[in-house]
């Protein structure tokens, strides 16, 4: 994620239509879990509905927060919203237990937020920017309530996935808005987990590497080249590091982005409306590694939210990194970089 998408020739215009935002396909999959509903599939859309789970991140995080954003009145008659949004999108990986173990997550305890990206929707949601943080960068972590009633202590020089680790998602939240002076309307978690049941129900993805992959850690070893890969090989793309480039969190993001990018294009290709059984796989997927917000936490909320994403696709989407230098305390970690950094922030409000 260091730049935007490029066009791809005479194949573009096929593509394009193929290729659309991670939203919008979610949405439009779950839209689809309407029609099994109207079918006579009742407890599928229950227990879809009930797969999604959800913080209250507003009542714990309260006033002491970056403004919202002001939106101009549009003169459109749509049903659907269209003011500017910004969603913070974690990617958290579980490492614990049998079913991780089986994934190749090691022997480590614990979730962290491994992917971290704030995505600004524009006003009329025809254009977005999608900014990756790296988990290495050293912030300062301010003080966060936690689920006991306490607060954590304000952390200087900490790194940023650390927020999410000592208190959750509220944390990761109030963590981003204080490095960015930008306030997230939304939240939304995608396990780690989940996300290789998902590639497993879309039939796998196709991925081609720009060098050989030999990780040891992420049990990934892959030489350059096109490759299909199933849940288990994607996921452990999405956490390898050591094996490639020099080893900095910044080489994974590139990676991670050419894979959901993948991941969007197989779903696109699929027409998951013509099968009921594949559908309500990729359905339980997608909402049982959910984690949101209380504004999004129902299948009405995603569908809506997927739906006023109609008219955006993947050439209107920007994809950068927020401008980085390396940390002077310590040479393994990076901080923002000023003022470049702060002039992106603000481009969201």
């Amino acid at each position: 994620m260091t730049g935007e998408d490029e066009r791809e020739g005479d194949n573009a215009p096929r593509r394009v239509g193929r290729r659309r935002t991670l939203l919008k396909v979610a949405g439009l999959t779950l839209a689809g879990v309407f029609v099994l509903s109207a079918a006579g599939a009742g407890w599928a859309y229950w227990h879809l509905n009930h797969n999604i789970k959800s913080v209250d991140i507003n009542s714990a995080l309260g006033d002491d927060r970056p403004a919202a954003a002001v939106t101009t009145p549009s003169a459109s008659a749509s049903p659907l919203p269209g003011e500017a949004l910004n969603i913070l999108v974690l990617g958290s990986d579980s490492r614990s237990g049998k079913e991780n173990a089986s994934l190749g997550g090691g022997d480590s305890s614990g979730a962290r937020s491994d992917t971290a990206m704030v995505v600004h929707i524009a006003q009329g949601r025809t254009t977005a920017t999608v900014v990756s943080i790296p988990r290495d960068t050293l912030v300062t972590r301010p003080s966060c309530p936690t689920s006991s009633g306490g607060t954590t202590s304000v952390a200087y020089n900490a790194m940023f996935n650390s927020a999410y680790s000592v208190g959750g998602p509220v944390c990761a939240v109030k963590t981003v808005e204080s490095l960015t002076d930008v306030r997230m309307d939304h939240y939304m978690e995608i396990d780690f987990s989940g996300f290789a049941k998902l590639v497993n129900a879309v039939g796998g993805v196709d991925v081609t590497t720009d060098e050989d992959i030999d990780d040891d850690k992420s049990h990934l070893h892959l030489k350059a080249g096109a490759h299909h890969l199933n849940g288990k090989q994607a996921l452990a793309l999405a956490r390898t590091r050591h094996g490639i480039g020099d080893g900095s969190d910044l080489g994974r993001i590139g990676l991670q982005q050419k894979l959901v990018k993948a991941l969007l294009e197989q779903i696109a290709s699929t027409n998951l409306l013509t099968s009921p059984t594949r559908l309500y796989e990729v359905a339980d997927a997608v909402t049982g590694s959910l984690t949101t917000d209380t504004g999004l936490d129902s299948l009405g909320e995603l569908m809506k939210l997927g739906q006023s994403l109609k008219a955006l696709s993947a050439d209107d989407v920007r994809t950068v990194t927020m401008p980085v230098v390396t940390a002077p305390s310590d040479h393994n970690r990076v901080i923002a970089a000023e003022p470049a950094a702060s002039k992106l922030w603000k481009s969201l409000k």
